[in-house]
């Protein structure tokens, strides 16, 4: 079987250095590889007086640059560097294809900066057939430091989870670290009950249990396969991503599910990651559902 490595876009923004910074961490803890990507599209402007063949080189040093630093930083990861032209979605969700996770910089309270400006940053995360990381540019080692949790939102069935919590579980094990899983709820109208519901209800106890065990169904094959990563069942009521920002201020990474729709507008992902991603302090993994 093939091992895919961990890859990091860059463009020269401190958003996109500290996600190779994450990613070169990240790729030692799991063994991993490191690609470093460059999505360059030459632009002509009447500003610039540099010719494509100009960009190019200048974009082929900064890549090499940015990948000498981190080599530098951790002499036993393996890093390769790739210099690849073409539209920006087409070319992170072709290299994401190819990966173990992407890692991309964040502003946070806002869009995807560099090359992922506008909604080009959301259509990554939404294409992508492998989990996506944003980064922050204030994000340090320190804040992977014991004692933060890795905490994962959990909705649905075990199944509609599964490839979430799998993230989850495995990052947390590779940094020898806590796990908070987290199940938001909130009372439903009264046209969704059925006769078939509320006989779980009530076999339950009431909502709030059967919520504490639907989480605990989820997390039960995972706990079993992780047995050293300390699991938390966190179960509040309240709207998911509200719930997932006020635990995330104790947390070294968020884990959210991918809930991808298509509109007339374009791709959107899910109200919950959504929100986390523009207003958690720490790095956010949005990972799709297969």
């Amino acid at each position: 079987m093939t091992t895919r490595p961990i890859t990091a876009a860059v463009d020269g923004t401190p958003e996109s250095l500290a996600a190779l910074a994450w990613a070169g961490r990240e790729a030692v803890r799991r063994g991993l590889a490191l690609r470093v990507v460059h999505a360059w599209r030459w632009e002509p402007h009447e500003a610039i007086t540099v010719d494509r063949d100009g960009q190019a080189r200048w974009a082929g040093e900064a890549l090499a640059e940015a990948a000498r630093g981190v080599a530098e930083r951790h002499p036993e990861l393996e890093v390769t560097a790739d210099l690849v032209e073409g539209p920006p979605v087409e070319t992170l969700v072709g290299a994401a294809e190819h990966a173990e996770t992407l890692v991309l910089g964040s502003r946070g309270h806002g869009a995807v900066v560099g090359f992922l400006l506008g909604s080009v940053g959301q259509q990554v995360i939404v294409e992508s057939p492998r989990p996506v990381v944003l980064v922050r540019a204030e994000d340090t080692p320190s804040t992977e430091a014991a004692g933060r949790e890795v905490v994962v939102g959990q909705q649905g069935t075990p199944e509609d989870s599964a490839d979430t919590l799998r993230f989850a579980f495995e990052t947390a094990a590779a940094r020898g670290a806590s796990l908070r899983a987290v199940r938001a709820w909130t009372l439903p109208p009264l046209y969704a009950y059925s006769p078939g519901s509320l006989k779980l209800l009530d076999e339950a106890g009431g909502l709030e249990p059967y919520e504490k065990k639907a989480l605990a169904a989820a997390l039960e094959p995972w706990q079993e396969r992780f047995p050293g990563v300390r699991v938390t069942q966190h179960v509040e009521m309240g709207s998911a991503g509200q719930v997932l920002l006020s635990v995330a201020q104790r947390a070294q990474l968020v884990v959210v599910g991918r809930r991808a729709r298509r509109t007339a507008v374009g791709a959107r992902i899910g109200s919950v990651a959504h929100g986390v991603l523009h207003h958690a302090h720490c790095p956010v993994a949005v990972v799709p559902h297969r």
